[in-house]
């Protein structure tokens, strides 16, 4: 028994052997394949050139052979290209991964098969050899994944791999795995096409992506895994296996800290070694399209109603431009007649052009990427029935089959409709039906009417008689009363009541009418309920508005009429031009037209007691009594205090320290103070935050040059200063509110400008001509009052 198990065990490894040479022969066939096809050269000569490049990229032959299988497609950036030592291949689409430095040697107790020249390699290189010959044995994705997780769990520390495959939506799907828990597996199966993801950034960018600061890529990424603290580094690195990189190979690490540049360069080589075994051996089986309309046509065939299968039709920005119609059941027709097997081949957007609705579209494109099956609205269709139109009523339904759709048109019958459109009236008119049968004494209603009356469907109906009790006390005897009428003398009844709901009470509508029988009995009571709540409400609020507009309205009136005659008495305007200090006044206020507050514009224009003139000119913020009593305080107070000598600054510092600290002030205010000396005919003045003087002399127009100042009670230290004017005879100078120069519609230099073009087109001497002159300026309606004096030094003296 000893020596049969020796012979057998001899048998077994010759056969392991023999298995070895044919799956290692089968890689370099196709290898050598390759090359011919690109160059092509002999056998023998692609032979000897993988051996050369082999030799000069310090490698097996074995790792060349799957380097040149994955290099047909160009490189990924990021993977330098190794020079060519003299080896010429047609395009250089053979670039091979870097070589691992220094010499390397066999591993202990492993032998490359008959004809097979392998440099030597140490340890830490021995990896790539080690993966080499082991990928002729790879057979799934599963496979690679526990043949890469074990070849590089010693050289970088991995703990777990991932392989995904990017789909054609743009998502991705995992296709083999290793080191991790089937939970994980299932829960990151599928990931859709989000930002954040690591592989679909590396697949995008087609680079590595080297994951390696985990407190910082939780919050850049969305880290795969549950939890995701469970491998605290990563990297990502995208395989091509086509037209572009469409797997991803992820090595995740329990321990943090970066990679190393070794295990970098060790990882971009083991890519570059998988995408051979992707490409030659891995890649998605892929059914033809004549082969799946082949296949389900019959299926299709036997099936009833309308439905056909779409195949997307891709641009070359991948997204879907059209479906393809590969199978459709006898029964669907598109817009020309067009029926079953005479669509195949055609676009659908050529039989159904409604399919480009928006709607319609999308949720087949979410169909396709997700998997969810999309259920359209409702839509009618002309269609003709034994030579007459008909409208009917269409619904598109979508499912995936694979990587296409199966399209569905289920036609609504009039049963269905008519329930549905009733449905619809109910729902849109939020109200619902109920009938009782007065012989049975038993009620129906429709789901509407419990939803309307507030009562739980589990119940049923309640009796027609016990009605009223679903009312508030105070509404049930008047629906009682209409229940009694309509029951013993047929009267149908139109009648309002409140029920409650929780905390809400709602308003309702029963309306209700007799059935009889053929002896005019009254058998049956049909009617219907309805929730006027909405409308009630609004009703309630309107004239809860309408009322506290006309309140509002005579507070208002009559805080006007108040302010006006308080406005009159504080700012009396004299009938006629008036001299002060040898100098013409003339003043206007006009009132705003528009609005029913009165304005805080207000005017002083006096003689003090050394001879000089006092002009003052201002508008406090704001309308209505506050704007009355701030002008007030301030007329008064400024006077005040330049009769009492203060300086024209010292008054405007003073008063706005007055509207800063006092209780009673409006908020802020603009001012022009002036004061005349007539023996040296000089016009002093100071400003806070007003419009300057206007001056005429000579026919020319000009504004005088403002002083520094802000409009009173903006800040505690405002900065004001004086400015002077020499007055010279036939010179007018015209003091006015902002309610003159602006308008809502223009900015403030228009309105200026506005002022000096009329006063230059109105200048005259004679008296009384300010109010033509204010009448030309403003041409539309006035949202401001407006105050002006005007200022004339007489050409000679009065």
């Amino acid at each position: 028994m000893a020596a049969l198990a020796k012979v057998v065990a001899r048998q077994r490894a010759e056969m392991d052997r023999l298995r070895d040479q044919a799956a290692t022969s089968a890689v370099l066939e196709r290898a050598k394949g390759a090359l011919m096809a690109l160059s092509g050269c002999t056998p023998d000569a692609a032979g000897e050139d993988l051996l050369q490049r082999a030799k000069a990229g310090n490698r097996t032959l074995l790792e060349e052979c799957w380097i040149t299988l994955g290099s047909v497609v160009p490189p990924l950036p990021g993977a330098a290209p190794e020079p060519d030592h003299g080896v010429d291949l047609p395009g250089a689409l053979l670039s091979a991964v870097p070589g691992p430095a220094g010499p390397r040697s066999p591993r202990p107790g492993a032998a490359e098969p008959v004809g097979w020249d392998a440099p030597d390699m140490d340890d830490g290189s021995s990896a790539l050899g080690r993966l080499g010959r082991a990928l002729v044995h790879v057979v799934t994705p599963h496979d690679l994944a526990r043949c890469l997780l074990e070849e590089l769990a010693a050289d970088v520390d991995a703990d777990a791999l991932m392989l995904y495959r990017s789909l054609p939506a743009g998502g991705l799907e995992l296709i083999g795995h290793a080191g991790l828990d089937d939970t994980v597996a299932v829960q990151w199966a599928r990931v859709p096409p989000l930002s954040g993801i690591t592989a679909l950034e590396a697949l995008r960018a087609r680079e590595p992506l080297w994951l390696e600061d985990f407190a910082t890529d939780r919050e850049r990424y969305l880290l795969i895994g549950e939890p995701p603290e469970r491998w605290l580094s990563r990297a990502w690195l995208p395989v091509s296996t086509g037209d572009g990189a469409e797997v991803c190979i992820g090595v995740l690490r329990t321990r943090g800290g970066p990679f190393t540049p070794r295990a970098r360069q060790l990882l971009r080589a083991v890519a570059r070694l998988c995408a051979g075994w992707l490409r030659s051996f891995g890649a998605r089986p892929e059914l033809s399209a004549g082969a799946a309309a082949t296949a389900a046509q019959p299926v299709f065939d036997s099936l009833p109603g309308s439905a056909m299968l779409l195949t997307p039709l891709r641009g070359p920005s991948g997204e879907v431009e059209d479906y393809r119609i590969d199978a459709a059941t006898a029964e669907a027709v598109d817009v020309v007649g067009r029926t079953g097997r005479q669509l195949l081949g055609r676009r659908i957007l050529e039989c159904f052009p409604s399919m480009a609705d928006e709607a319609v579209w999308h949720g087949c494109l979410r169909t396709l990427s997700t998997g969810e099956p999309f259920g359209g609205e409702p839509f009618a269709y002309q269609e003709v029935v034994d030579g007459a139109a008909e409208l009917s009523t269409y619904a598109v339904h979508s499912a995936r089959l694979g990587g296409a759709l199966v399209v569905t048109w289920v036609r609504h019958d009039s049963s269905d409709r008519q329930e549905q459109r009733l449905a619809d009236v109910q729902r849109l008119g939020n109200l619902g039906w109920a009938n009782w049968n007065l012989v049975t004494d038993e009620g129906s209603w429709s789901s509407q009417a419990f939803l309307v009356l507030n009562r739980d469907p589990t119940l049923g109906p309640v009796r027609l008689a016990d009605l009223p009790e679903l009312a508030l006390p105070e509404d049930a005897p008047l629906l009682a009363r209409a229940v009694r009428e309509l029951a013993r003398t047929g009267r149908q009844f139109d009648v309002p009541f409140r029920v409650r709901s929780g905390a809400e009470v709602r308003h309702l509508r029963m309306v209700a009418e007799v059935v009889t029988d053929t002896e005019n009995r009254p058998v049956e009571v049909h009617g219907f309920v309805q929730d006027l709540t909405a409308q009630r409400s609004a009703e309630l609020a309107l004239v809860e508005s309408e009322q506290a507009i006309v309140t509002q309205h005579g507070v208002l009136r009559a805080e006007r009429t108040l302010a006006a005659r308080l406005q009159h008495a504080l700012l009396p305007l004299p009938t006629r031009p008036v001299g002060l200090a040898g100098l013409r006044v003339e003043v206007a206020y006009l009132p705003a037209q528009s609005g029913i507050h009165v304005g805080g514009d207000w005017f002083s224009a006096i003689e003090l007691p050394d001879g000089d003139a006092l002009f003052v000119v201002g508008d406090v913020a704001g309308h209505g009594m506050d704007a009355v009593a701030t002008m007030a305080q301030l007329r008064f107070t400024a006077k005040g205090m330049v009769i009492t000598g203060s300086s024209l600054t010292g008054a405007l510092s003073r008063l706005n320290t007055l509207l800063l600290h006092s209780r009673d002030s409006h908020g802020t205010a603009t001012m022009v103070l002036a004061r005349y000396d007539p023996g040296e005919r000089c016009l002093v003045w100071a400003q806070a935050g007003h419009p300057p003087p206007l001056l005429v002399r000579g026919g020319e127009v000009r504004f005088l040059d403002r002083p520094a100042g802000i409009l009173l009670g903006a800040c505690a230290a405002p900065d004001f200063e004086e400015a002077r004017c020499v007055l010279e005879p036939g010179d007018r100078l015209l003091l006015y509110t902002d309610g003159l120069v602006e308008l809502p519609s223009e900015g403030i230099d228009h309105g200026l400008g506005r002022l000096a073009a009329a006063v230059a087109a109105h200048h005259t001497d004679a008296p009384g001509s300010l109010v033509p002159l204010l009448t030309s300026v403003l041409e539309v309606e006035r949202r401001d009052d407006v105050c002006v004096l005007d200022i004339r030094m007489p050409s000679e003296p009065e």
